[in-house]
């Protein structure tokens, strides 16, 4: 049960990291740097985007989730 559990966080960090790094820059920063700000001024919040929050927020509470379990399994 323990290494189910531990796949699960490793497998919702990698796809937080990636889901992150897929969102569109909002201005300032380090996005700003490398061209964010240049694209994010065309169009708004689009459906993909939205979707890409949604699915963003599912992940964050399925490894917050996985992190308590993993807790309570491997207990001292």
């Amino acid at each position: 049960m323990e290494l189910g559990i531990s796949i699960a966080v490793t497998l919702a960090s990698l796809l937080m990291i990636l889901l992150v790094l897929l969102h569109k820059g909002k201005g300032g920063g380090l996005s700003d740097m490398f061209g964010g700000g240049f694209s994010s001024n065309f169009g708004g919040s689009s459906v993909v985007e939205r979707n890409l929050d949604r699915l963003t927020v599912i992940t964050g509470v399925v490894w917050f989730v996985s992190i308590i379990a993993l807790g309570l399994v491997v207990k001292p």
